[in-house]
């Protein structure tokens, strides 16, 4: 009678076929699928009235998503390396302020200043971007070579950006903004930038040096170091590269406004962390990728919507969204145990 030896039976279980796991892009568009067919049927039975049936409303909700996205995916990368970013929503605040500044018609105060012209939509653009930048490249300057933690880094930022976007008009909002400027938040062009970005950054994570270096520092930035990585001037890359996608969010909430105001982008920096966490981004870094945070994005952008056209209240709204953050949180954790396990 033949004995099993352990040899044997390492060879049986790595020959043992294993299931394949779905990625995890496809079970959180399952969760899209679902939250919306959801309240779809409440719709019907409450309101008799099709939430997946009115383009308006879905164009709508895409839209305002569109600029928490664009944040969201800088976020993302910012959460890759182990940091966080809270600062997203206020410097979103100060690059409309100071672009919608730069972007104003000069039409209403000619008669006193024969000589002014408008500015080329681009000015504005370059300078807002470069705004955002900045904000970044403080945050992680902090975080890279003062050793300050990312959380209470981006704290002060957020604060001091919030600050700067009052003190800039003091606390006045800009408004009469060129047509040449507001068309870049005019119809769908905010859903393209949206996606171009994500594009962008979805090939940059998986087939460059970037992402690589982004992933390594996440998962071990001490043996990141050791490889040769200057782990240092990547954290700054990345928070720079997350503070200018926060100034275009900026740029292009100023521009769909047609204002600049100092409460633009309040919360927003919370909203984009949640898309990030909801599409699979892991807060113990090293694990993300843009397209899950893309579909995190219209899930968040989904569910207020459907409170929004069910006519749940605001503030009901906010505690359920909270309530997502700490559930999507556990689910991460879940997995990080697991991934240890295994």
């Amino acid at each position: 009678m033949a004995i099993a030896t352990n040899n044997d039976t390492q060879q049986m279980a790595a020959t043992k076929p294993r299931k394949k796991k779905l990625p995890t892009e496809v079970s959180i568009l399952a969760v899209l699928i679902g939250i919306a067919l959801l309240f779809e049927i409440v719709g019907w039975i409450v309101r008799g009235d099709s939430f997946l049936m009115n383009p308006q409303r879905l164009l709508i909700m895409i839209l305002q998503m569109s600029i928490i996205g664009i944040i969201a995916i800088g976020v993302t990368q910012v959460i890759i390396t182990g940091g966080i970013d809270l600062s997203s929503g206020s410097v979103l605040a100060l690059t409309a302020m100071v672009t919608a500044s730069l972007a104003q018609s000069s039409d209403y105060v000619r008669a006193v200043y024969p000589a002014l012209t408008d500015l080329p939509w681009i000015i504005p653009l370059a300078v807002g971007l470069l705004v955002g930048a900045l904000a970044g490249v403080i945050n992680g300057s902090l975080i890279a070579f003062a050793m300050i933690p990312p959380f209470i880094a981006t704290l002060g930022m957020m604060v001091s950006a919030r600050g700067l976007a009052r003190a800039y008009t003091d606390g006045q909002p800009v408004s009469m903004l060129t047509q040449e400027f507001t068309w870049i938040g005019s119809g769908a062009n905010p859903v393209i930038i949206f996606l171009g970005v994500a594009v962008i950054f979805h090939i940059a994570l998986k087939y460059t040096r970037y992402g690589k270096y982004t992933y390594a520092i996440g998962a071990n930035p001490q043996a990141a170091r050791v490889s040769g990585i200057n782990v240092r001037r990547h954290l700054v890359m990345v928070y720079a590269i997350a503070g200018l996608l926060a100034g275009l969010a900026g740029v292009v909430a100023s521009a769909r406004a047609g204002t600049g105001q100092a409460g633009m982008g309040l919360m927003y920096e919370l909203d984009a962390i949640a898309a990030a966490v909801i599409g699979g981004t892991s807060l113990a870094g090293g694990v993300g990728r843009v397209t899950g945070t893309v579909i995190g994005a219209l899930i968040l952008g989904v569910m207020l919507s459907g409170f929004t056209f069910l006519g749940v209240d605001a503030y009901y709204q906010d505690i359920v969204k909270g309530a997502i953050i700490v559930a999507a949180v556990i689910v991460d954790q879940y997995r990080q145990r697991k991934r240890k396990l295994t």
